[in-house]
């Protein structure tokens, strides 16, 4: 059941990366609306699977005192590396739009005037420490 899932989740990334190279490949439609209604669909496709996949593969608890207590501690390492993850995760995708927003805006600074070039690397850098921040939120949680 867990593997059907599993390449059903497959099928969807797969058809996913296929169907957005084709549409960015053979669309003339400038507003970019059927890339839009692929993404969304796609993402409905596929958030759902990976729900299925993450609540099929907790271990479920028996009424053995014993296996009880070995679920509970597998489970919460499981809620640790989830949360690891999201940490991370969030971080990098705060990160990238932080540094094409910020980077966009200082080419265009540094075409205009290039002598606030330092300035302008500071506030790109800054916004790379966001990516810094999740990574050693991360370690703390998987190692503390």
């Amino acid at each position: 059941m867990i593997v059907k899932i599993a390449l059903l989740a497959l099928a969807v990334v797969i058809m996913t990366i296929y169907s957005g190279l084709y549409l960015l490949k053979n669309n003339d439609d400038p507003s970019k609306a059927k890339i839009k209604k692929a993404l969304k669909l796609n993402l409905f496709t596929f958030v759902p699977i990976m729900v299925m996949v993450i609540v099929l593969l907790f271990p479920t608890a028996s009424s053995r005192a014993a296996e009880v207590e070995a679920a509970a501690a597998a489970s919460s390492d499981g809620l640790k590396y989830i949360g690891a993850a999201l940490s991370t995760g969030l971080a990098t995708i705060g990160t990238g739009y932080a540094v094409g927003t910020v980077g966009s805006a200082a080419l265009g600074a540094i075409s205009e005037d290039q002598s606030i070039l330092g300035r302008t690397i500071i506030f790109v850098g800054l916004a790379e420490g966001i990516a810094i921040f999740g990574v050693i939120i991360s370690i703390l949680i998987l190692y503390a």
